[in-house]
């Protein structure tokens, strides 16, 4: 959504709408992530996310793409 159409909109209406972001798939409504686990691209990447050196997701009780919308 175009920020020119939202400013038109009323305002119970932007709350709903504010700081959404369309996903990479095109999916018009949030997309509920029901994995519990994350791949990384290494070992070394997994370590560092689980010493918290870098963010991302490790486990999805820690959070996930969805928790994030929220």
């Amino acid at each position: 959504m175009n920020k020119e159409k939202l400013s038109k909109m009323n305002f119970s209406t932007r709350a709903v709408h504010a700081g959404y972001k369309p996903n990479e798939y095109g999916a018009l409504a949030t997309p509920i992530y029901q994995t519990s686990t994350f791949i990384f691209d290494s070992a070394e990447q997994g370590g560092r996310r689980f010493a918290l050196e870098e963010e991302g997701y490790i486990y999805t009780r820690l959070g996930n793409p969805t928790s994030s919308q929220v």
